[in-house]
């Protein structure tokens, strides 16, 4: 899966050929969460907490 760009441990990416909507995964540790970008919303999350998140 392609690399959008890293911040502060957080792997951002994207498959060019994935389904709609266009989305992005997010990805430190072992935890993984998913966002669609328009309009931007969580789709998933699994290992991340809520403090995580809010960042």
């Amino acid at each position: 899966m392609p690399t959008v760009f890293y911040i502060k441990g957080y792997r951002f990416m994207f498959y060019s050929d994935d389904h709609e909507p266009i989305h992005v995964h997010v990805e430190k540790d072992n935890c993984i969460a998913k966002y669609n970008v328009e309009p931007l919303e969580q789709v998933n999350c699994k290992g991340f907490k809520s403090k995580r998140l809010k960042k």
